[in-house]
């Protein structure tokens, strides 16, 4: 039989029992830089394409028969790219859905106006202008009236594609306005340098790297990268401006400092033109047109999307997803630059 010291054997693990926890300790937080960083890198996101979809159905949503008023919903995150997450399902980009309802839209001459209804904190810079572009091209062409409807949320991306309609309406406890610009970035350099992690990127050109989380930006990528920010709040402002008319220049710089305001601020503000409940404003909209109190308001939708009333929204995650993604984390996240790199007009306090 083979005799064990048993006293060298605990002196041993008394002595590796504290270098092995903070081993442990250190490949913990390794472990949780490598998570952080592939969600920055847009590792942990999944985009797959070609995935067929039905063609768009069209529900009657209020009314039974006359002219219609197309609801376009303006729902979530803006978006410009496909996307399947981890936690949300499939999520189809907002540019290209509402570019296809204002393609059927435009062919149907019984379409006289449109509601465009925005409960949105916002998304990224080139989706909002994208949907403005669009929704304002439509309504040129067809020369139809346009009026938004602001629900709980109509934030930065959302004011920005509402700045298309003729008029906007919120309801009393809407919250809006946010007129500013993000560009989201986080840095691991101090904490890499504690753990004698080194960043070994190779780049052509001095500030390829500008924003990379393996560093601090210098002074100069700073300054340039606020340049960059500034120069897309201009342009925020300037849509405001072609929107708002009544408002001079120095009204809409005071409101555009990134703050959002209540219904009733707004309206002070000259934001918004009114406060109504959504059914209140799809009469008056009636009225606008000149189709009188026999009309119909009409959604597009997908086979397996339920429509209803005013009020339906369009689904955002798959039934069986957690209570999490139903609070549309994922898709924030998506949005505002923590899976890509990008320039958000979002209001997402938890960013700072």
């Amino acid at each position: 039989m083979t005799s064990v010291d048993t006293c060298s054997v605990s002196d041993e693990r008394a002595r590796s029992g504290p270098n092995r926890r903070v081993q442990i300790r250190v490949l913990a937080v390794a472990a949780t830089c490598a998570a952080i960083a592939a969600l920055v890198t847009g590792c942990i996101s999944v985009q797959l394409g070609g995935l067929g979809r039905s063609e768009l159905e069209e529900t009657t949503v209020r009314g039974r028969s006359g002219p219609k008023i197309l609801l376009l919903e303006i729902d979530g995150v803006i978006t410009e790219h496909e996307r399947i997450g981890l936690f949300d399902g499939t999520r189809e980009s907002t540019v290209a859905r509402v570019v296809e309802q204002l393609d059927r839209a435009r062919d149907d001459d019984d379409v006289r106006a449109v509601l465009l209804r925005v409960d949105s904190p916002g998304g990224s810079a080139s989706a909002s202008d994208d949907v403005y572009r669009a929704l304002l091209a439509f309504k040129q062409e067809r020369g139809l009236p346009m009026v938004a409807q602001f629900m709980g949320l109509a934030a930065s991306g959302g004011y920005y594609v509402a700045m298309a309609s003729d008029e906007i309406r919120a309801v009393p406890t809407s919250v809006t306005g946010s007129i500013g610009v993000l560009f989201m970035g986080i840095s691991f350099e101090g904490l890499m340098d504690k753990l004698g992690v080194t960043d070994q990127t190779v780049t052509g050109g001095e500030h390829k790297d500008a924003g990379s989380f393996l560093r601090d930006m210098t002074p100069e990528e700073q300054a340039h990268m606020q340049s960059v920010v500034d120069d897309l709040h201009d342009r925020f402002k300037a849509v405001v401006a072609a929107g708002r008319p009544k408002l001079d220049e120095e009204a809409i710089a005071a409101a555009a400092d990134g703050r959002v305001y209540s219904a009733p601020q707004a309206l002070e503000l000259g934001l918004i033109d009114g406060i109504s409940p959504i059914e209140d404003t799809t009469r008056d909209l009636a009225r606008m047109a000149g189709i009188g109190e026999k009309y119909r308001v009409v959604s597009y939708h997908r086979a397996h999307e339920y429509r209803n009333n005013l009020h339906t929204r369009e689904p955002q995650a798959p039934p069986q997803t957690s209570a999490a993604s139903q609070g549309d984390w994922s898709a924030l996240l998506d949005a505002s630059g923590l899976t890509q790199p990008g320039f958000h007009y979002l209001w997402w306090p938890a960013a700072r």
